[in-house]
């Protein structure tokens, strides 16, 4: 490429640094000016406030003005980028801003990205959830959530269909769902325990040179010389020892963030105390959420409902209803789940202040993590995204996610279209069971129609939410709900 607008391997006018880390830093790969980390807040602005429609949605909008628009990062930049962002645990979706800021303005530029894509989703989220807990009682409220149920719950099994489309690509992949749906939905296996074993099953088959558990390719030579044209361009990030120092010393200060009000909740308020249950519960979700938020929910409404109490059973629709309908990551619903537990549960505190804690405290503990894992991963992108057994292991894992989404989407029916679902449990099963006598006819109708419009006629997320919604009003002043 001499000659060239990487000459050398770095960006026209460089002295060698990575961006961000250096004021000499003007131009970019294609000669245009580096853009400014105040140009580049307004960017992610706009990224964080168009982010609706969850993961597909977001990663599309960052997709369109980050290559399309912005010419930041050319096509194959970007598929590397979100590659090593869904080998990690949490929202791949705001990880994949913050792993884009890092690469544009280093450690203030990822914290920056970030952040604004977490903030609105975060404020609205929180706002909800107060009117929720003080008025959730009411008619119209109660009638507006009756009919989000039905809209979320055909977004769930889209979110089936869509995944198993592109995970399940041969048998094993398709036995390595069905035997999670299994192990979840008839044993009440643990979540984490289904992740562990699918990225053993995975890995150990990739390592052995099973053909099914081969990865793919990561774009072709076009897209890869198109990056050229773009102000990152095409050359790897420099990983000298002081970068690699400071990301470090970034992710351990992270870490003793992230970690550190979990220790001292539990010291102080002691392990049953409900903060110090929502910080180490949500800590712990935060390793383990691989495949995105639908893989986790299933797990975090059952230990809502069943395990501590903090949700009555149809809730945890209500909540991701919410989350649906706000921007940013889809995962934001465990917000609502820890104000409601801190808000039901609030001690000497009044039930809003107790809520309002509870809520930030989980949202706190989930997003933390997000940050640590691409500051300390970072520097070692390239060789994690060649390692061709962890992408088997990434793929293993997203084939047993069909299986956990599925389960999650029958454990939304039951809920959403019956009054009752008690747990059956004998030698080993653990069933959720539902009591015939109880069906809602309303409920039944009302998700049929969101069905069909999802599937039959394409609705997209927003008006089906929409529609739904209305829906119940209607409902509501028919006096039927």
């Amino acid at each position: 490429m001499s000659g060239g607008p990487m000459s050398g391997g770095l960006p026209h006018g460089q002295s060698g640094g990575r961006p961000g880390d250096s004021p000499e830093r003007r131009d970019g790969a294609d000669g245009r000016p580096w853009p400014s980390l105040r140009e580049a807040f307004a960017v992610w602005a706009k990224i964080a406030l168009l982010s609706f429609g969850g993961p597909a949605g977001q990663i599309a909008v960052m997709h369109r003005i980050l290559v399309e628009e912005k010419r930041w990062l050319g096509e194959a930049r970007f598929l590397h980028a979100l590659n090593f962002c869904m080998l990690l645990p949490g929202p791949e979706a705001q990880q994949l801003a913050t792993y884009t800021g890092w690469l544009m303005h280093g450690i203030r530029g990822g914290l920056v990205a970030g952040l604004l894509f977490v903030l609105p989703g975060a404020l609205a989220i929180m706002a909800l959830s107060a009117v929720y807990a003080l008025y959730g009682d009411v008619g119209a409220v109660a009638a507006l959530f009756f009919g989000l149920k039905a809209a979320v719950l055909a977004i769930v099994v889209q979110a089936v269909v869509r995944i198993g489309r592109r995970a399940l690509r041969n048998r094993a992949m398709v036995a390595l769902a069905a035997a999670s749906f299994v192990a979840i939905f008839f044993f009440d296996a643990p979540f984490p325990l289904i992740v562990l074993a699918a990225a053993a099953v995975g890995f150990l088959g990739a390592r052995s040179g099973s053909p099914v558990f081969a990865g793919g390719g990561h774009g072709d030579a076009a897209e890869t010389a198109a990056g050229a044209a773009t102000i990152l361009g095409d050359a790897p990030p420099a990983r000298g020892p002081a970068q690699r120092r400071r990301l470090f010393l970034t992710a351990a200060l992270l870490l003793v963030l992230w970690l550190g009000p979990v220790g001292i909740l539990w010291a102080v308020l002691g392990g049953s105390h409900v903060f110090a249950e929502i910080a180490f519960f949500f800590s712990k979700m935060a390793v383990v959420t691989f495949g995105g938020a639908y893989a986790v929910l299933a797990w975090v409404a059952q230990a809502g409902v069943e395990t501590y109490g903090w949700l009555r059973p149809g809730e945890m629709l209500d909540g991701l209803g919410m989350a649906e309908t706000t921007p940013g990551p889809l995962i934001m619903v465990t917000q609502f789940v820890g104000f409601m537990a801190a808000f039901r549960e609030s001690g000497p505190l009044a039930a809003l202040p107790a809520g309002v804690l509870g809520g930030a405290l989980t949202t706190w503990v989930t997003f933390a993590p997000c940050f640590l894992w691409i500051f300390l991963g970072a520097p070692y992108v390239e060789r994690l995204r060649e390692n061709r057994a962890l992408s088997a292991a990434l793929a293993a894992i997203t084939a047993a996610v069909v299986g956990v989404i599925l389960n999650l989407a029958l454990w939304f029916a039951l809920h959403t279209i019956f009054g009752t679902v008690v747990r059956f449990e004998a030698r080993g099963l653990s069933v959720a069971v539902p009591q015939v006598d109880t069906l809602n006819p309303w409920a039944l109708g009302l998700a049929a129609a969101a069905l069909i419009a999802a599937f039959g006629f394409r609705l997209g997320a927003v008006p089906l939410l929409a529609g739904a919604a209305a829906a119940g009003l209607v409902l509501e002043a028919a006096g039927a709900v």
